[in-house]
């Protein structure tokens, strides 16, 4: 598979089998994804990786705890345009896929519990770093994840980011022993993707090339 492929390939699953994939595999594609790129070389990413017992005690223990303050705001208060419709569209359609309406709201928070089990993935990832750091490592974090999701991709395996767990930065943290001067930044659910669940049958829809691209000193393309 190559990177192209892999890039058209990977998507947000929110259904796996629970098959899992071996520890070797697991740890081969987290050593890989540490040649992301990051400034200065500071290599900001720390990463735990859960499964078996460890990875069910900690569904147990988030199973009973409420929802806690984040550290940090997902998403920008008052969203504004063109951002708001993408997003409201993103949930349009991935309730849809589920037959959800919007009026029941029951069962959109019942879906949205289903972080909790990381949509049933047999991994669980935690992505952190020095709270001391700023944007520019956060990105950082971002590409390294990246790595990761493509190298997982071109094993036959699929992962679901999950800034979910940024609302129980105090239990995970414990949970993992996080120091205090580290922050959670994202989880991640990987495994098996279930092609037999609905929830996996749609994909985000991306604007058009020219809605986000300039590009400039380059001559017409032909034909």
């Amino acid at each position: 598979m190559d990177v192209s492929e892999a890039v058209k390939r990977r998507m947000s699953v929110r259904a796996f089998r629970a098959e899992a994939p071996s520890g070797e595999v697991i740890r081969e594609i987290l050593d890989l994804a540490k040649g992301a790129p990051s400034g200065g070389n500071l290599q900001p990413w720390r990463v735990y990786a859960l499964a078996g017992e460890p990875l069910a005690d900690l569904k147990t223990l988030v199973a009973a705890t409420p929802m806690e303050t984040p550290e940090y705001d997902v998403y920008p208060p008052d969203l504004w345009e063109p951002f708001r419709t993408r997003r409201f569209q993103c949930g349009e359609d991935l309730y849809a896929s589920i037959g959800v309406p919007r009026e029941d709201r029951p069962a959109r928070l019942r879906q949205l519990a289903k972080n909790l089990d990381f949509f049933g993935a047999p991994v669980g990832l935690f992505f952190c770093l020095d709270r001391k750091l700023g944007p520019p490592q956060w990105s950082d974090v971002g590409m390294y994840m990246q790595n990761l999701m493509l190298l997982a991709v071109e094993r036959g395996l699929d992962t679901c980011a999950q800034e979910f767990w940024a609302r129980y930065p105090r239990t995970v943290g414990g949970f993992i022993g996080l120091p205090d001067d580290h922050m959670l930044f994202s989880g991640m659910a990987l495994g098996y993707r279930d092609e037999t669940a609905p929830i996996n049958g749609w994909r985000t829809r991306r604007d058009p090339f020219d809605a986000w691209c300039e590009m400039r000193g380059f001559e017409a393309a032909s034909g």
